[in-house]
């Protein structure tokens, strides 16, 4: 990921009731650093020394911000410059006053925005100066971000054949006993919902969640996002999936250095995933473009295996093409499978001597 960068500019020192401003604009790579040279003996320079290097948040909450301080002084003789600060992606610097005295002390605050998912993070934020000895300090921030708030489950099974989907209870848990409100419930194309109280407040809460079967067909595999008022977890996210009545097997199918207009042989396994007994009624090509045909079908444990012959079209200077086959079920739904080909390159006619 790249890193934002900020350029500070040289300016006369600042009294020390001058307002605190906030580097969030990207600006430009930072120079090209000259080497660092040893100071002479009789010429004043500045010295940058932090109280430390590295900070550690320790456990954080997912989707949280935290800000580090790093206080520092000028140790040397010489009025000690902020030229540059280039911070990583997710970080927020700011920094009181950019020319400090001899003497003078300064601090520099680094807010994190956290990721939103358990990880170990680590981060460094660069500093560069007028100070001859170490005109690039590198800072570094660590932290561990752990969920706050447990959900579960992670995922909601949901079936066609039961009531409501067969949708079990969500139960969100305070894993550090400090009570919170749940601010929002969303899903993909609202095919769950739940009934809650933002008003409530609680270190663990059981949800009963509604499925519209009709919307879960549509979008059989989603996620939900609840929102939290924990300090240390926003929200939690959970996935769900719809098990459908019918698998195809393979879905896709992908053919290399085809002929065209030769005939090639494939297998294709059709089952339901309930037991429920079904029949095929036909197969064909969706757009006409790949000729198909069942050599034969087979009933197998849960369905029909079929041997279907697949007949490339004419090249016509194409190197591929594309169809979709539609397996009619009786009574039913239809299923498709993608089939992409490929025809052979033509390798280039040796030129005669």
């Amino acid at each position: 990921m790249q890193q934002n960068q900020e350029s500070l500019v040289s300016a006369p020192a600042a009294p020390a009731s001058e307002e605190p401003a906030e580097q969030t604009q990207q600006e430009p790579a930072p120079p090209k650093k000259p080497k660092p040279r040893q100071a002479e003996a009789d010429t004043p320079a500045p010295r940058i020394t932090f109280e430390q290097m590295v900070h550690d948040f320790g456990e954080v909450g997912p989707a949280t911000k935290k800000t580090a301080e790093f206080k520092f002084t000028n140790t040397g003789d010489a009025v000690l410059e902020i030229q540059q600060v280039q911070r990583c992606c997710g970080a927020v610097t700011k920094l009181a006053r950019k020319q400090y005295a001899p003497g003078e002390s300064g601090v520099l605050e680094v807010t994190y925005a956290f990721a939103s998912k358990p990880m170990t993070m680590t981060k460094q934020v660069q500093v560069y100066s007028n100070d001859p000895q170490q005109q690039q300090v590198s800072l570094t921030i660590k932290a561990e971000v752990v969920c706050k708030v447990d959900c579960n489950p992670e995922i909601l099974q949901l079936s066609l054949q039961k009531e409501n989907g067969g949708c079990g209870e969500i139960t969100l848990t305070s894993l550090d006993g400090r009570p919170f409100s749940i601010a929002g419930f969303t899903c993909t194309s609202n095919v769950i919902t739940a009934d809650f109280d933002p008003d409530m407040e609680a270190a663990k809460f059981i949800l009963a969640p509604k499925v519209d079967m009709e919307k879960a067909q549509m979008h059989p595999k989603g996620l939900i996002n609840i929102q939290l008022t924990h300090p240390e977890g926003k929200y939690v996210g959970l996935k769900y999936e719809l098990l459908s009545e019918f698998t195809i097997n393979p879905s896709i199918i992908v053919i290399f250095n085809n002929e065209p207009e030769k005939p090639i042989v494939r297998k294709i396994l059709v089952f339901n995933n309930y037991g429920k007994e079904f029949e095929i009624e036909s197969v064909a090509s969706k757009n006409n473009a790949v000729a198909i045909r069942v050599l034969e079908q087979t009933k197998i444990t849960k369905g029909y295996q079929l041997e279907v012959e697949i007949t490339p079209p004419a090249a016509e200077g194409k190197l591929k093409f594309t169809d979709t086959f539609l397996i009619s079920i009786k009574g039913g739904e239809k299923l498709a499978v993608t089939c992409n080909g490929y025809y052979p390159k033509s390798k280039p006619k040796p030129e005669i001597q």
